[in-house]
């Protein structure tokens, strides 16, 4: 943990990755930033608004154009959960940093979120959750450096499992 490089979160909406995000930020005194945030202020709407006034797709595109231009060094980023259909700006968090997929099943994030139709989330209006999941667990694992499982963990012991990989990677 000595060169304080960039530590980037992925995984799909409800693992935890802004809640434990700045959690670790605050662990390894790093700034923190939510990619969905930077989409948002750039496009002076919410993630919502942008996939109403056009559709996924173009939401996709927005966040790819984000996260290839984004320069973040010293920082914890929680990436959107569809960060990973931006090869280009995979490629750019990766060289900033070490990458860490949260991983959680399917049946753990039907219990913690609840609104995943009116949530914003990047997804074709007939794809099913458990498409989507499938789907997108394949890009996870692909980019991803560190994979922590995350299911039955309180947001403690999941800092503290990652602060485990983490350093030893170091």
């Amino acid at each position: 943990m000595k060169k304080r490089k960039s530590i980037v979160l992925i995984g799909m909406p409800g693992a935890g990755k802004s809640t434990l995000g700045v959690l670790l930020a605050k662990e390894l005194a790093l700034d923190f930033v939510d990619t969905d945030v930077l989409i948002q202020a750039r496009e002076g709407k919410t993630l919502q608004e942008i996939m109403a006034e056009s559709d996924y797709l173009n939401l996709r595109a927005i966040e790819g154009e984000v996260i290839a231009a984004a320069q973040l060094p010293k920082h914890v980023v929680s990436t959107g959960g569809s960060a990973v259909y931006s090869a280009e700006g995979m490629a750019n968090l990766r060289a900033q940093g070490t990458v860490v997929f949260l991983e959680c099943s399917a049946d753990e994030l039907r219990r913690r979120i609840h609104n995943y139709e009116s949530r914003g989330i990047a997804k074709a209006p007939e794809q099913s959750f458990d498409s989507l999941f499938e789907e997108r667990q394949i890009l996870y694992r692909k980019y991803a450096d560190i994979t922590l499982r995350c299911d039955g963990l309180n947001l403690q012991q999941a800092l503290d499992r990652l602060m485990q990989k983490l350093r030893a990677l170091a």
